[in-house]
């Protein structure tokens, strides 16, 4: 597990920056975390570092939004309004084997689509300082375990 700690949006967004030359394609990134958590704050950040343009906004009403004009294509997934099922029907599979990197957020709703490897990242925000935030990054299997041993090293080099 690797903790790290934001003070501000931009420092939300550089951690995801820097976790995305580090993916591959159908790699599954799933986002924990209440409202407000930096859920959305932390995918921009990806965008960024996958070379996307685009605006990237929360998917809530839509529940998926692509983005496929970077290194990979990314698959931004707010499944919350799926709290009384139906993630079958979305085929999440196909995005989840697919060519592109996949975050989920709400991933508790869809568990039963999930893959058996995935990267948790587990995001609180401080009650008594909002900006402050703290990222858990669980990986799921031994491509992630790597990954998170890459941004390890980066961190203290």
């Amino acid at each position: 597990m690797l903790t790290i700690t934001t003070t501000t949006d931009e420092a939300t967004q550089a951690v995801g920056a820097q976790l995305a030359p580090l993916l591959s394609a159908g790699d599954v990134i799933l986002l924990d975390g209440d409202l407000g958590a930096g859920k959305t704050t932390l995918t921009k950040g990806l965008a960024t570092g996958l070379g996307i343009k685009r605006h990237v906004k929360s998917p809530t009403f839509t529940i998926i939004r692509e983005y496929q004009d970077g290194r990979l294509p990314l698959y931004h997934m707010d499944v919350y309004r799926l709290e009384q099922g139906g993630g079958d029907e979305l085929g999440l599979d196909e995005y989840f084997n697919g060519d592109g990197i996949s975050v989920v957020e709400w991933s508790q709703f869809v568990a039963s689509e999930l893959p058996e490897t995935y990267l948790m990242i587990h995001m609180t925000r401080d009650e008594e300082n909002i900006d402050r935030r703290t990222l858990q990054l669980e990986a799921h299997g031994v491509h992630y375990d790597q990954v998170l041993q890459q941004m390890g090293d980066e961190a203290h080099e």
